[in-house]
């Protein structure tokens, strides 16, 4: 979970919300050591984890941001519908920012030229040994200090509708990768008859590294050949506190909810 700075994503892993919550808790607020952390903990925009009104979510599974399984479409839904069984004000949604400008083209014209170097820097003497994100970000063209304003500019515009949108919701459900679990080493996809580039797996995650917006993601489903599909919440900016009361409240209604990997 957020807040997701650009082309970082900081925040826990544990295997149920309140973990989550609990590590999130510790991890929040400046620590003196990260200027760009500088609100401090206390502070929440969001609604806390007892709100004393309807919870307004609005889902979505395809708003300009390229083909999606049918199965991962479908467990979105259920999440969806599951969260209205419980009282929450669910509505179908798009978000037109996301519909002008593809928040993966904006992410790599914006940061390819900071990337370079340090991925050459640690692959020098191993360069038989990269994978395909670095091989590919180092083979992509540089980016213009012209092209890299337009990119801004467009960032401008994601974060932007997002404000719009997030006027009227609390929160936003969405799918967070466009397939289910895949294996290793992949470098395309094949989605409802399209193939894609394996870059497309960070499509419903990357606007959220763009804009710092908190999100989260869990389980939800599972693939008819047994692999686990997520589903992911994202908020307002430091509205941590919705999101882990909204994923607490559909992790409560998850039917995977107690299916956790043996480690």
């Amino acid at each position: 979970m957020g807040p997701r700075g650009q082309a970082v994503t900081v925040g826990p892993m544990a295997r149920t919300i309140r973990d989550v919550a609990l590590a999130y808790s510790l991890l929040a607020g400046p620590d003196g050591a990260d200027g760009f952390a500088t609100v401090p903990r206390e502070f929440d925009a969001g609604l806390g984890a007892s709100p004393d009104r309807p919870v307004r979510v609005g889902w979505l599974v395809d708003s300009g941001l390229g083909p999606i399984d049918s199965q991962v479409a479908a467990s979105v839904q259920k999440a969806a519908e599951a969260l209205q069984g419980a009282g929450v004000q669910v509505e179908a949604v798009s978000i037109p920012a996301l519909e002008r400008d593809n928040p993966l083209d904006l992410f790599y014209r914006q940061h390819v030229m900071e990337v370079k170097p340090a991925f050459r820097d640690v692959t020098a003497g191993h360069e038989d040994q990269m994978f395909k994100v670095s091989t590919s970000m180092l083979a992509g063209p540089d980016t213009s200090v012209e092209d890299y304003v337009l990119a801004e500019q467009g960032i401008e515009r994601l974060r932007d509708g997002f404000a719009e949108y997030f006027q009227r919701y609390d929160a936003l459900l969405l799918p967070v990768t466009p397939i289910p679990a895949h294996a290793h080493g992949l470098t395309q996809f094949t989605i409802n008859g399209q193939t894609v580039d394996a870059a497309h797996i960070q499509t419903a995650t990357i606007p959220f590294n763009l804009t710092g917006l908190p999100a989260l993601s869990m389980r939800f489903g599972t693939s008819s050949d047994g692999m686990p599909i997520g589903v992911q919440l994202a908020a307002n900016w430091h509205s941590e506190s919705t999101i882990l009361h909204i994923a607490s409240l559909l992790e409560s209604l998850s039917p995977v909810r107690d299916q956790h990997p043996t480690i």
